[in-house]
């Protein structure tokens, strides 16, 4: 596939990174010469040095027989732009484009072939607002992850000690729980990928990845560690775009607390807000939090747009008592050195949307794109179509589907049915089939398993 990505900041830089290894096309479109540089020595990728939206830049670029456009600049204006002349200049079949301002999101009709033709998209702020949504609902989940519109859910959890199944094999876990039925899809290890075997035993501090119904993700979470209380009471610092979004979404089951330096925005905050309490102040102010009971605050949550901001305030909160903290960190470097430490969950903007836009790129039918393990292994949602003629996979029983190494089917959803991966199911046509990779590499073999051909035999 030829792919044209607009931007080489970390997630054009990222999503090139993503698809230079699979057989793709890719070319990359910058001002910025001396990252453009830095992306070719790494990677097998052209790039481009120019303006985005300009169309001498976009020809350049192949835009005359490009299959995609990912407009993931910093300016929502030159993402639509570009989209906009990639549509009328070169017939670009997909346009892809990164869009953060409210305002334009709120405006229905605007993103269409008649106004600015944009086939998809991705609003970081409503991804990250999503994703930590999630981490409230499930305290203590380190990641979790929806599948076929929620009814199933993949959950990373960090196994402690006096936890049941610590120092117990996984094929125990049916004596722990006979009446629920989950699936361990991987295990990290001091960093290291474990493909999970019944023989295979859990140890403490493992990051344990699992699969089930939603109706009994807390009973297996229970299983893995000590489950810990619903929060309650929790302050957001930072009320921009993803502060402003997480507090709406939130503030009618939670105490919510927002703290945020610009008195203007204080205002729109308040004006924006039902039950939410807006806070003038700087989150790094030790007054200001002892002031507000940092120590029996159930999550603290820094959401800035500044990593050392973020960092120091998370830091405070949790040395002033703060039960749980979470901090966004846009340098991707920075989460692995951060999480699990005094900072309990790092959260990257850049990784949680590269899924989102995983999933327009994939071959087959694939519904659904996760990154995991900061970017180190993916889940997939995949549609199987056909029949035993036409498909890898169709009319196979799981344990006769020939998966590349590092790789396992979860769950298989089929109408409203949650189905954990046994080797007896047969997968049928329309059938959900969740599948966890650990090795990135195998992904174009993955895709092939779910395209549909005249036939295999």
């Amino acid at each position: 596939m030829k792919i044209i990505i607009l931007g080489a900041g970390q997630v054009g830089g990222t999503l090139a990174e993503n698809l230079a290894s699979e057989e793709n096309d890719i070319t990359v479109v910058d001002t910025d010469g001396d990252r453009l540089r830095e992306l070719q020595d790494r990677l097998d990728i052209r790039t481009v040095h120019g303006m985005a939206s300009f169309p001498s830049v976009l020809k350049q670029a192949g835009a005359d027989d490009a299959d995609m456009l990912v407009a993931v600049t910093n300016t929502d204006e030159v993402n639509m732009v570009a989209c906009q002349i990639a549509y009328t200049m070169f017939r670009t079949p997909t346009k892809i484009a990164r869009i953060r301002q409210t305002a334009y999101l709120s405006r229905a009709g605007l993103f269409n072939d008649e106004a600015f033709p944009v086939d998809v998209l991705i609003s970081p702020e409503q991804v990250v607002t999503k994703y930590v949504t999630r981490l409230i609902e499930y305290p203590g989940a380190l990641q979790v992850l929806d599948f076929a519109g929620g009814k199933a859910q993949l959950v990373a959890v960090k196994a402690y000690y006096g936890g049941p199944l610590v120092n117990q094999e996984l094929r125990t876990i049916r004596e722990h729980m006979p009446n629920v039925d989950t699936r361990v899809a991987a295990i990290f290890r001091r960093g290291k990928a474990i493909m999970p075997e019944g023989t295979t035993v859990i140890e403490a501090d493992d990051e344990v990845f699992f699969i089930a119904d939603r109706k009994h993700i807390r009973a297996v979470m229970s299983e893995l560690r000590r489950l810990d209380q619903d929060y309650k009471r929790i302050i957001i610092a930072g009320g921009g775009n993803i502060g402003l979004r997480l507090a709406q979404a939130i503030e009618d089951k939670y105490n919510v607390k927002i703290i945020e330096h610009n008195v203007q925005r204080c205002h729109h905050l308040s004006q924006s807000l039902n039950k939410a309490i807006v806070f003038n102040g700087n989150a790094s102010d030790r007054d200001l939090l002892v002031a507000e009971s940092i120590e029996e605050t159930d999550v603290f949550i820094a959401l800035t747009n500044n990593d050392e901001a973020n960092l120091m305030s998370s830091l405070l909160a949790k040395r002033l008592g703060a039960r749980k903290v979470m901090a966004l960190i846009n340098n991707p470097a920075y989460v692995d050195l951060l999480q699990g430490g005094s900072i309990d969950i790092a959260i990257s903007p850049q990784l949680a949307t590269i899924g989102s836009l995983l999933r327009h790129v994939r071959r087959g039918d694939v519904v659904n794109v996760h990154s995991l393990r900061r970017g180190a292994a993916e889940a997939i949602e995949a549609i199987a179509h056909g029949d035993e003629t036409s498909s890898r996979v169709v009319g196979r029983t799981i344990g006769a589907i020939e998966l590349p190494p590092g790789t396992t089917i979860g769950a298989v959803v089929r109408d409203d049915q949650v189905l954990i991966a046994h080797d007896h199911i047969e997968i049928q046509s329309g059938d959900h089939v969740i599948l966890f990779l650990t090795d990135k590499k195998r992904i174009t073999e993955v895709e092939k398993l779910f395209q549909v051909g005249l036939s295999f035999f």
